[in-house]
């Protein structure tokens, strides 16, 4: 029976992450066509045109911004950034030598090892290893998950912040010119955009990495190392930060600040949670993990903040008696 400790390592294992991470442009880009082809199946003939237009240009912008989001960040935040699949089989072909030239091992073994320098393992053959070599060498090669501590809060939220931020300010972009080209009066719709991107940025990215990271600086404080009391203590932190401080301050900003600077007829509106949003949530289980030092985690963040960049791209649709909400072309902004 394989052990529930070869699962993780499975996971864990550096090449796994970052091969995953190698094919996070192509996944996007074909999750993003596919939808493109979606939508546009979906629409009238007459206005199938425009819409594929639209909505090109603004997953165009969505994609490129995400998949670049985290070299941005890192640039930023002075974070390494991860290593290439080129890089870890490097690493992999010397830590491996020194393993079997410091133990003797029996040939399934030592076959196994040498498929490790630039193979991802199968369960069984990591269960494998995990029987046969000590604790200390298999964390040479796979190593375990590494608790961020205090010290590490902040950078890991900057970076998770502005991993967030850059599809955001790439849904925005990409909205604003796919109305500049299509649109007459774009310039109306300019305001809808923005406040629903810092509806997605600050209650569903930023205030919950915020909460996420508060949450793990006071059970460090309190010297509490349980991985289970860390990720309730995180979700908790969330929720409290995020799912409610988030919206709260998302739809001060937009009513004290964007409505009167952008908003031909200001009128105070109130941006509330759907169901999307929730789902947009499974990022702060990325957060959590992340933050619990689970780096398989990393590549799922450029598809998850991409669908905050895209409603961000597509505006501000959700009170149904927002002026701003005009006799938009129902067709754009009937889905989400």
């Amino acid at each position: 029976m394989i052990k529930i400790s070869t699962i993780g390592k499975y996971l864990d294992q550096p090449l796994l992450t970052a091969k995953i991470n190698k094919q996070v442009p192509a996944i996007l880009t074909l999750a993003s066509s596919g939808f493109l082809a979606k939508e546009i199946y979906e629409t009238p003939k007459e206005n199938r045109k425009k819409k594929g237009l639209q909505l090109g240009i603004i997953l165009a912008a969505t994609t490129l911004s995400a998949v670049n989001a985290s070299r941005i960040a890192s640039f930023l935040t002075k974070r390494p950034m991860s290593k290439t699949v080129k890089q870890i089989s490097k690493d992999n072909e010397k830590i491996i030598s020194e393993i079997i030239s410091e133990n003797t091992l029996n040939k399934d073994v030592t076959n196994i090892l040498n498929k490790a320098k630039n193979k991802i393992l199968s369960i069984k053959n990591v269960d494998i290893l995990n029987r046969n070599l000590s604790r200390k060498d298999l964390n040479k090669l796979i190593p375990d998950p590494e608790n961020i501590t205090s010290k590490d809060i902040f950078r890991e939220i900057g970076w998770l912040s502005i991993f967030g931020a850059v599809p955001v300010a790439g849904g925005i972009a990409g909205g604003i010119i796919a109305d500049k080209t299509t649109e007459k009066h774009w310039g109306n719709k300019v305001s809808n955009k923005i406040k629903e991107g810092l509806y997605q940025y600050l209650a569903n990215i930023f205030m919950c990495n915020i909460g996420a990271g508060a949450a793990l600086g006071i059970l460090e404080k309190m010297n509490i190392r349980s991985k289970s009391a860390r990720c309730i203590g995180m979700v908790s932190g969330i929720i409290l930060t995020g799912v409610i401080g988030g919206s709260a301050i998302a739809n001060y900003i937009s009513n004290k600040f964007v409505n009167p600077l952008l908003s031909k007829n200001p009128q105070k509106e109130t941006r509330t949670p759907e169901l999307l949003d929730l789902g947009l949530h499974t990022d702060d289980i990325a957060t959590v993990s992340l933050l619990s030092g689970l780096k398989w985690i990393e590549p799922s963040l450029p598809l998850l903040y991409a669908v905050s960049g895209y409603r961000a791209g597509i505006g501000y649709r959700n009170n149904k008696n927002s002026p701003d909400k005009e006799k938009q072309s129902h067709f754009l902004y009937s889905k989400c």
